[in-house]
């Protein structure tokens, strides 16, 4: 299975300069976040595959309106075709205001509410996140930080991917597309990116 990545930033490739047929190859979509409605929207159609998608902290507009045809995964665990893929959008909180900003308490709190979930699930092959695990590709900044909690589920649940965005790839050039803990893969899908399964 053929996955295709997005978050943060628009690709030009997908969207401005976009060839009919470029998308043909993917079998799913996912998004962690701070991409426009619109761009989703556009992808999801011309892909006619699923496109699952996490908030980020500034996706205050989906409330109002949501990326159509795609699926928010936000504190869900999604199954599609047998992978078990769990969503927890947004950032650590850094001083702006909810809904898509939280303290690690609160975040520990959204995992806590999926534990029944995971174990009738028997876990999870994918975490979509929008911000990164504490120490795995995030920032030296009070904004960019990771969840501490992230890494207790990587621990815990031994998923093979943590797919996160936030943490813009632009920022410097020594931030690593791929780290990885233990037997989790940890994907920064900044723009764009395609990972196979």
């Amino acid at each position: 299975m053929r996955l295709l990545l997005l978050s943060d930033k628009e690709s030009p490739f997908l969207w401005d300069y976009y060839k009919p047929g470029r998308l043909k190859d993917y079998d799913l979509i996912l998004s962690c976040g701070d991409l426009k409605p619109d761009y989703l929207s556009f992808i999801v159609t011309m892909a006619n595959v699923p496109l699952l998608y996490v908030c980020g902290n500034h996706d205050i507009k989906y409330a109002e309106s949501p990326p159509e045809g795609c699926t928010n995964i936000d504190d869900k665990l999604y199954i599609h075709k047998g992978i078990r893929i769990l969503g927890l959008g947004g950032s650590p909180n850094y001083g702006g205001a909810p809904p898509y900003q939280y303290s690690e308490k609160e975040m520990r709190r959204r995992i806590a509410k999926l534990k029944l979930k995971l174990t009738w699930a028997r876990g999870v092959d994918i975490v979509l996140t929008h911000a990164p695990a504490s120490g795995y590709g995030d920032g030296d900044d009070y904004a960019h930080r990771g969840f501490e909690c992230f890494n207790d589920l990587m621990d815990r649940y031994s998923p093979k991917f943590l797919v996160h965005g936030h943490v813009h790839m632009n920022y410097g050039h020594s931030i690593p597309r791929e780290l990885q803990r233990a037997n989790t893969r940890i994907i920064n899908a900044y723009e764009r990116y395609e990972i196979e399964m």
